[in-house]
């Protein structure tokens, strides 16, 4: 079930990229697009590191 945060990316940069299409507000000087693209890498690594944190195929330790 936690592979289903991975979904959120997806939707974040391709169904929701056509809405932040603008270069108004800046934010920290950059355009809202640019913005907007930036923001959605890091949460995408962030939610990586989530569901690898916290999915049962990872849980078990190393085999030798």
């Amino acid at each position: 079930m936690i592979k289903l945060l991975l979904i959120v990316p997806f939707i974040g940069m391709c169904l929701l990229l056509p809405f932040a299409n603008r270069i108004e507000p800046y934010i920290f000087g950059l355009p809202f697009l640019l913005f907007w693209i930036i923001l959605w890498m890091v949460l995408s690594s962030a939610i990586l590191a989530i569901v690898y944190k916290y999915d049962p195929a990872n849980q078990g330790g190393e085999e030798k």
